[in-house]
């Protein structure tokens, strides 16, 4: 009978196999979740709790912990101890073996093993083994001549299905230690920008349009100075500090950092390590409204860049947003109110106009377009000069970027550069990756507006669209997230804006995340029978691929974190 114990223990060792690559790629996944919620523990647990059942208490785990249990007090009495384990083993297959749950293949931001992750993983790891240790080894002491059954699964499904709680202890012990090494960054940080006197730091905030107005800037700077300046989205201190530390050089002469929040007191923290001498705030808006709670905190957040800057500071502000030219309330400051307005604005453009390759505007510095300024607030700074127009080409789309253009010209004046320069700078400006990019594929055009979309972002990429005199034209949207309890309105009034600015088609990613753009597609009288829902990216470009003729255009608006996919 010595094969038949080896039988049943051979089946408790691919048991033990199929549980232990199942725990580690549920744990891998678990901690690629956290990373992409910021390591942030209320929205991580906001994330387990939208996916209770099928990530926090899995369904395959409380059935096999079932199974055991009706196996042990049911059927044991009527089956033989081999019937037993193969059932529990079918089982265990059937709902362990296959990981596609866990499986990070086409994810759009794939796990980056940084030292922090690794830490983390090291003690998540240290919590998570010896319960499924000490469970295998208690299953071969209880089975007399192969391991029992019934404890080897228990432990291994209970271990398991503790993984999302040991992440979080994992992430608690090892915090203090992660504090501590932010803090030796921040200070090797500080002691750099302490040791150049002559560095102009010129910092930007606001709810939309940090990112591609900070490379504005870059662009127009770079036609006389030496700039350094945060790559991408680095806008955390820990992104900032990385930058100041290891690509800020000594004969830089101008550090461009991007500044984001997205709580209360976040800018104040960027600001203590880097405090700006040039505050660009772009505008206020209810990104991440989640976190903040309601605009005037968002508002409040944002305005602590101008606060922060040190007495003869300047000030860049969007003057056509009544909160952020609400933050102009210093008089040791230079205030540039710059914005699509002529009203009230030291710069602002008109004669917007688009097409394939970008759009084209006239920038007018110096209060109504150049004219004597009647009211003593336009009157422009000194260190605007005389003022003038000059018409400006560049190859990005949107009322947005010419917003973000504005800004950064004004920035250029304030440092000197004349309208010629800066017109010259702005036509060498290229989009930024995924915010209205334009891009040329196999005769269709596509405008790639996938990251981070906003209520004021999507209607305009919207507006952009049905301005091209082109052929049929789809929208791909999974909709907007983290605005709060506006979440659904605000959804809703996109779908009312493509319906009174209608493409052909409308792909929808997310049945119930995008099920207020449904409802106001509708609402807006547009046809059911061009609209799409899918469960994927993957399966709508499928879809759009079998429509796509030559001349076409496709906007891409907003592209979900992966741990918003809908499971």
């Amino acid at each position: 009978m010595s094969w038949y114990y080896a039988f049943l223990e051979a089946l408790s060792w691919i048991v033990i196999v199929i549980m232990f690559r199942h725990a580690l790629h549920r744990g891998r996944f678990l901690i690629h979740m956290f990373q992409q919620n910021g390591y942030k523990f209320n929205e991580f647990s906001a994330w387990l709790v939208r996916n209770w059942n099928q990530v926090l208490l899995p369904v395959p785990n409380l059935a096999l912990i079932l199974l055991v249990l009706v196996s042990l007090y049911y059927l044991e009495p009527h089956l033989t101890t081999t019937s037993i384990a193969v059932i529990l083993f079918i089982f265990t297959v059937f709902w362990f073996g296959s990981i596609s749950g866990y499986d990070t293949k086409g994810v759009k931001k794939p796990l980056v093993f940084t030292p922090r992750v690794i830490r983390l993983a090291i003690a998540k790891f240290a919590l998570a083994v010896w319960i499924p240790i000490l469970g295998t080894a208690l299953s071969f002491y209880r089975g007399t001549l192969f391991p029992d059954m019934y404890t080897l699964l228990t432990t291994w499904a209970i271990a398991d299905l503790l993984l999302p709680f040991l992440l979080l202890l994992a992430a608690v012990l090892v915090y203090p230690l992660e504090k501590f090494i932010q803090y030796r960054f921040k200070q090797k940080a500080r002691k750099k920008i302490a040791s150049m006197p002559d560095l102009t730091v010129i910092a930007v905030t606001g709810s939309y349009g940090k990112t591609s107005t900070k490379f504005l800037l870059d662009t127009v700077l770079k036609e006389r100075y030496r700039v350094c300046t945060t790559p991408g989205s680095y806008n955390t201190p820990m992104g900032i500090c990385k930058v100041i530390n290891n690509d800020l050089q000594a004969g830089d002469q101008v550090l461009i950092l991007e500044m984001g929040a997205r709580y209360a007191g976040n800018i104040d923290e960027l600001c203590h390590i880097a405090r700006p001498d040039i505050a660009v705030v772009t505008n206020v808006g209810v990104a991440h409204l989640e976190s903040f709670g309601s605009v005037e905190v968002i508002a409040r957040t944002k305005g602590a860049l101008v606060r922060h800057l040190p007495p003869g500071g300047i000030a860049v502000l969007n003057g056509d947003d009544r909160r952020v030219r609400a933050m102009a309330d210093r008089n040791d400051i230079s205030v540039i109110h710059a914005g699509l307005s002529e009203t009230g604005n030291h710069i602002h453009a008109d004669e917007i106009s688009y097409d394939e390759n970008g759009c084209t505007f006239a920038l007018h510095v110096g209060a109504s377009g150049g004219r004597p300024a009647q009211d003593r607030e336009e009157q422009p700074p000194e260190i605007l000069g005389e003022g003038g127009t000059e018409r400006i080409t560049m190859s990005l789309l949107g009322q947005h970027s010419v917003q973000n253009a504005l800004l950064a010209s004004a920035v250029g004046m304030a440092m000197g550069l004349r309208l010629p320069t800066i017109r010259v700078a702005l036509q060498k400006a290229r989009p930024v990756a995924h915010r209205l990019e334009l891009k040329k594929r196999n005769g269709v055009l596509v405008i790639d507006d996938a990251f981070n979309s906003n209520p004021v972002g999507a209607q305009n990429a919207v507006s952009v669209l049905a301005a091209f005199q082109a052929g049929k034209k789809y929208v791909v949207t999974p909709g907007m997230i983290e605005l709060g309890d506006r979440q659904d309105e605000e959804n809703r009034n996109l779908g009312l804006h493509m319906a009174k600015n209608p493409p052909d088609h409308v792909f929808l990613v997310g049945e119930k995340q995008t099920r207020p753009v449904y409802e106001g597609l509708r609402d807006g009288g547009y046809p059911a029978g061009d609209i799409t829902v899918v469960a994927s990216l993957f399966e709508a470009n499928d879809l759009l691929r079998q429509r796509l003729e030559d001349g076409d255009v496709v906007l891409y608006e907003n592209d979900l974190p992966d741990s918003y996919t809908e499971r």
